[in-house]
């Protein structure tokens, strides 16, 4: 049953690779909606260059790999803020807790935060005096389970929401992940599968107009409540494979190294490369290169460190800052704080 379970995951992953149908001479940028959904979350995945698929052992692995969360131990929760670009900023919260032979839940929430905006038309180009603000909403509800010692499966439903004024747009998802062990020292296998869902539409107040069916024709009524018709995107679908290999972990010293391969249905292939080195399982120190062999990206180098300090023996807190550079867009910095009980 279980090397079925494993057939079937594999067949899915192929399935929906194959159906992306992305042209290597044909960019598709900007041809999905939700494009926040691609922003790493988590400072600790952010600073080894988002290669973490392989790695996601911490409550952000429910954006990662959700099959991660079945080898957290007890109860961790996190809270994660990202200063991102055009004054946008993003505040993430994860939570996971293990059931033992049960599996594992975990919980997630993701919003934006942008100042008001004036409302501009042509006649008033200085702003007609509304405001409007513009929104992005994810939450999400994980389950994993360890069918093995060494193999792990996890499903992470979603529910994903945009607004623009007075219109807004939804969508149902679904993230599949798997993670394995290999009989090799220290080598783990993974790969996900993100944002497997639904279209998003725009509709709402905004997209009501007043209109004239014969403008040619005086005596007819101009002004009849017509709706703007609008089109359906569809979800930036992310296939991901990554490894992740731990040279050594001493007491005193450990480094874990990982590589990320991705498979997105609106953009080229790319690979993000990171490491991660402790001391006393204290102290951390990380860096990493996102978007490699991805041409005219913005994304480049990334760094970061952190701190642990645990607590009545089985409480920990865990204070974590990255930086990541975005080119000609500056800059963008996380800052995460996560407890385990």
């Amino acid at each position: 049953m279980k090397r079925i379970n494993i057939i079937m995951i594999v067949l899915l992953a192929v399935t929906a690779i194959t159906a992306q149908d992305v042209s290597k001479n044909v960019s598709k940028r900007g041809t999905t909606a939700a494009p926040f959904l691609g922003i790493s979350q988590g400072a600790r995945a952010s600073a080894m260059g988002s290669a973490f698929v392989a790695v996601a052992d911490d409550p952000t692995a429910i954006f990662w790999n959700p099959a991660g969360i079945a080898r957290i131990p007890g109860g961790s929760v996190t809270f994660d803020h990202t200063s991102w670009i055009a004054d946008l900023s993003y505040n993430y919260m994860a939570a996971t807790y293990n059931l033992g032979n049960f599996g594992a839940l975990g919980i997630s929430f993701l919003s934006s935060s942008m100042d008001e905006m004036s409302v501009r038309t042509v006649d008033k180009p200085e702003g007609t005096g509304e405001m409007f603000k513009a929104q992005d909403v994810v939450f999400s509800v994980a389950y994993a389970i360890n069918l093995t010692d060494n193999f792990s499966i996890g499903f992470n439903p979603k529910f994903i929401m945009q607004s623009i004024w007075r219109t807004s747009a939804s969508a149902f998802a679904l993230d599949l992940g798997v993670m394995y062990r290999t009989p090799f020292d220290g080598i783990m296998l993974a790969m996900s599968i993100q944002n497997f869902g639904t279209k998003m539409k725009l509709n709402g107040t905004s997209a009501l107009v007043l209109y004239d069916p014969d403008p040619n024709t005086t005596g007819n009524n101009g002004k009849i409540p017509a709706y703007l018709e609008t089109d359906e995107w569809e979800l930036p679908l992310t296939f991901r494979v990554g490894l992740s290999y731990e040279p050594f972990r001493t007491e005193m010293h450990s480094l874990v190294v990982a590589f990320d391969a991705l498979h997105p249905s609106d953009d080229y292939e790319s690979i993000n490369a990171g490491m991660e080195y402790g001391f006393s399982d204290m102290f951390f120190l990380r860096g990493g290169y996102k978007s490699l062999f991805l041409k005219d990206s913005e994304e480049s180098f990334t760094v970061g460190a952190g701190i642990k300090q645990t607590f009545f023996g089985n409480v920990g807190i865990k204070v974590d800052y990255s930086y990541g550079d975005f080119g000609r867009l500056k800059d963008v910095q996380k800052l995460s704080v996560g407890v385990t009980f």
